[in-house]
């Protein structure tokens, strides 16, 4: 798994793969409260090809919708992309924490 933090490429997460490769990010969601990430990056240089949702096994009698979200993008050219994800909750208008990644393509 890989994870990190901030809002530009110095606090991102770096994630190396090559052209046609898959790379997996996995965060945690708590849907219970409404937190749902929300991707933003370059179409052309990535393809999100898989966005799968694991939810953690607990009790059987909890009420909690808690769990991973894996994203899987496929690297579409070489360079360096930057991938965002921002933690939103359906009733707020800003971000609630945001991810950066930084997809390092070689060819």
């Amino acid at each position: 798994m890989v994870t990190g933090t901030g809002t530009d490429r110095s606090d991102a997460k770096t994630v190396a793969t090559r052209v046609g490769a898959v790379v997996t990010i996995r965060l945690w969601e708590d849907r219970t409260r409404g937190e749902i990430y929300v991707p933003s990056y370059d179409f052309d240089a990535l393809s999100l090809v898989n966005d799968d949702y694991e939810r953690s096994v607990g009790d059987s009698n909890q009420a909690v919708d808690a769990g991973k979200r894996a994203f899987e993008f496929r690297a579409l050219k070489s360079g360096a992309h930057r991938i965002l994800f921002e933690k939103r909750m359906g009733w707020k208008f800003t971000a609630e924490d945001r991810r950066v990644y930084s997809v390092m393509v070689a060819d």
